[in-house]
């Protein structure tokens, strides 16, 4: 069974820090990509962030220098350090796996998901 499961959500204040972590399981990880998205109440979802499986990295330029992905492979475990929250970036945090980042122009797309978690709330107080 394919498992993605967030952790290290919760409450901060603008400018703190968290460390999101995406556990997973029942497939071959090292050959997959893995990626964050977020929702934020009524809005559409949208790609955060994704790490492939030889190791290069993506950001939107919305959390870029603020944000940053890795994963252990060994672990197969995918963090996503968070630091100088704002507001804006309250939502639902969601891991997702991939053959490889859909990143086009400065834009992450979910055409190409192929497993999801289920979610970890991260909201940033004023």
């Amino acid at each position: 069974e394919v498992k993605l499961v967030e952790s290290g959500g919760g409450l901060v204040q603008a400018g703190g820090s968290l460390r999101l972590s995406c556990a997973a399981s029942g497939f071959a990880f090292g050959d997959y990509a893995i990626g964050w998205f977020r929702q934020a109440p009524g809005k559409e979802r949208e790609g955060v962030s994704c790490i492939n499986a030889g190791g290069s990295t993506y950001y939107v330029d919305s959390v870029k220098g603020r944000f940053t992905i890795s994963r252990d492979n060994a672990k197969n475990m995918v963090y996503l350090e968070m630091n100088s929250l704002k507001p804006e970036d309250t939502a639902v945090y969601y891991c997702a796996a991939e053959g490889m980042c859909t990143f086009y122009s400065g834009s992450y797309y979910s055409w190409g998901i192929n497993y999801w978690g289920q979610g970890a709330q991260v909201t940033v107080s004023s």
